[in-house]
């Protein structure tokens, strides 16, 4: 065989080892025969075995292998990368060739990552994260989409009615909301822009204050006339709406009530870990919440809610518009920005 035929051998072993043509497709659906020629390019070494194994780090083994740490098995990570379980597991086969190390312990029907593995993804993730992210940056750099994420009783209650103020503004840009009780990582996450409910520090991020924020009392006008509240003291025949928003009811009654902390213990109390549904529940006469203003804007409106005592507690937490520190917002994102602080200045503030 002459070296040219034994060199063909090397890049056609070496291509079939990167995976089977469901994965190429899915993964680079068009770089399988650009990646053969930078095989070539980089170098192919022959191994004292016989065989042939490329110098430069199998970059999309460590994609599957993110995905396999993540979904803890095979076949979720298949489903995750749109390919076949094989075609994952001669991805982690290859990956651990190349490290010389195994990484799963493979078992009936469940893997075990090795304390090598662990280490591995924990040294990786971070930088596998910003390779993401940046590219994600760079591909959508001019693209009129923003993906906006918060709260789910704050889309529900201030945002919905104010989005198509927004739409009609910006007719071109495509928005994206995701409605989600947890923090957004803009390393990871498809997020340009998120609305939290915190003091407004964290260094990572660039923070606006869109409201601030106090505790208010609100319950039905029924309720109000059946539990003959008068004044703070007679919430003690009531039943305490409990929201993980806002959790001060003890706070608020021990400075507008004259109860004892034995009478707040003994005042019935419900919990929720949502806002809208103790909203909710206080709007059908089941109870007495503290709320956020912006979130009962409706049922004030409507009357099925109203605020029997002006009796409002400051708190040091509010709405704060927040993005990545270390990127430039892209001009759909920016142009969501700018009017929600425009919307916010106008109503919340005043």
């Amino acid at each position: 065989m002459s070296p040219l035929d034994l060199t063909c051998v090397g890049l056609d072993e070496a291509a079939d080892a990167i995976g089977d043509a469901a994965f190429d497709a899915a993964i680079f659906p068009h770089g399988t025969f650009l990646n053969k020629r930078l095989n070539f390019a980089y170098g192919i070494e022959k191994l004292h075995h016989g065989g042939f194994m490329s110098t430069t780090l199998p970059f999309r083994s460590l994609v599957v292998f993110d995905a396999v740490m993540k979904q803890k098995s095979f076949t979720m990570a298949a489903a995750e990368l749109h390919v076949t379980p094989g075609a994952v597991g001669q991805q982690i086969q290859k990956l651990e060739e190349w490290l010389g190390v195994t990484l799963f312990t493979r078992m009936v029907r469940q893997i075990q990552p090795t304390a090598e593995a662990m280490h591995y993804w924990a040294a990786i993730r971070p930088a596998l994260a910003r390779i993401q992210h940046v590219s994600e940056q760079l591909r959508l750099s001019q693209a009129n989409e923003v993906w906006l994420s918060m709260p789910p009783t704050l889309a529900a209650k201030w945002f919905a009615p104010r989005m198509v103020g927004f739409l009609a503004k910006q007719p071109n840009i495509s928005l994206h909301l995701g409605a989600t009780t947890a923090m957004s990582d803009f390393e990871r996450d498809r997020v340009d822009l998120a609305i939290r409910y915190f003091d407004g520090e964290d260094a990572s991020l660039e923070s606006a204050l869109l409201c601030h924020d106090e505790a208010r009392l609100y319950c039905s006008p029924a309720y109000v006339k059946e539990h003959r509240l008068r004044t703070p003291d007679d919430l003690v025949r009531a039943t305490l709406l409990h929201t993980t928003l806002q959790p001060h009811w003890r706070c608020w009654l021990q400075q507008f009530s004259h109860l004892t902390d034995e009478q707040i213990d003994a005042i019935p109390s419900l919990h929720f870990d949502q806002s809208l549904l103790a909203i909710e529940t206080a709007r059908y006469g089941q109870g007495a919440v503290l709320s956020s203003a912006i979130l009962t804007e409706a049922e004030l409106r409507d009357g099925s809610l109203c605020e029997p005592f002006e009796c409002r507690l400051p708190v040091t937490k509010g709405y704060y518009i927040v993005h990545h520190k270390g990127s430039a917002l892209r001009p759909a994102a920016l142009a969501l920005k700018q009017w929600l602080l425009q919307v916010a200045q106008s109503e919340c503030n005043n």
